[in-house]
């Protein structure tokens, strides 16, 4: 069985982010990148547990990126990845980078596809969805377990109130959730393996471009707490009808 985990560069958490272009582009500058914990913690670290076992004999990665997300790759690599890909072009939007891995796969004979659940810049949630709808496939959505037997996966997801148990055949794709896997660190040996293991750049295939931004705003952040007297229930009443907001 081939893995392709798709992995997203994303901004560490504790940058501080700022916008250009009339806030409608994000300012890359003084910015440091890393893998999307979801691509890396769960998806990644899930399919090299899988490798590990034998059930699979090939993991590869993909981005769709500039050259200047290769550390961000060579991360990857580091953990245990055999080889990546990466798509040389500026990602434009969720279906341009699913087209990309999308045409990727099946041009490659991949049979088990693996995302995180979402970006923790954009938080769309959208990718893996539009990539089993893209390649025909099944899509295992929020995925917190996974196990492959002969051609059958076996997946779980949480469910209001309990686990739903999903089994399918190979090949899948399926989004990354919380519980799949437990973070790796890169040892020594990993990351000098890294740097001579092979980077293939391919060029993106067409693609339209179906949205655009129209601007970033900062979020507005914590406000102060207004106080009410346990006492004074009209108060809290009034204060509920006129400034409290609905979120």
């Amino acid at each position: 069985m081939k893995i392709l985990v798709a992995i997203s560069n994303v901004p560490d958490t504790t940058t501080k982010i700022s916008f250009t272009n009339n806030d409608t582009e994000f300012n890359k500058s003084g910015v440091q990148f890393v893998i999307n914990p979801y691509d890396e913690w769960y998806a990644l670290v899930r399919a090299l547990e899988l490798k590990e076992s034998g059930k699979a004999s090939l993991v590869t990665l993909m981005h769709v990126g500039l050259a200047d997300s290769e550390a961000t790759i060579r991360k990857g690599l580091a953990l245990g990845a055999d080889d990546a890909v990466r798509v040389n072009a500026e990602s434009a939007d969720a279906y341009f980078v699913a087209e990309q891995i999308s045409s990727y796969a099946l041009a490659n004979g991949y049979e088990l596809i693996l995302v995180g659940k979402e970006t923790i810049n954009y938080n769309g949630s959208s990718v893996g969805a539009m990539v089993g709808g893209l390649m025909d496939l099944p899509l295992i959505s929020l995925a917190t377990k996974l196990d492959v037997n002969d051609n059958n996966v076996y997946a779980e997801q949480d469910a209001d109130g309990g686990i739903q148990v999903v089994e399918c055949s190979l090949p899948v794709v399926v989004s990354c959730a919380k519980g799949m896997a437990e973070q790796r660190i890169p040892n020594m040996r990993g990351i000098m393996a890294a740097r001579t293991k092979p980077i293939k750049v391919v060029e993106p295939g067409p693609s339209e471009k179906l949205t655009s931004i129209k601007s970033f705003a900062l979020s507005p952040g914590r406000t102060a707490c207004h106080y009410v007297d346990s006492n004074n229930l009209d108060e809290l009443v009034h204060l509920l009808h006129t400034q409290a907001k609905v979120i």
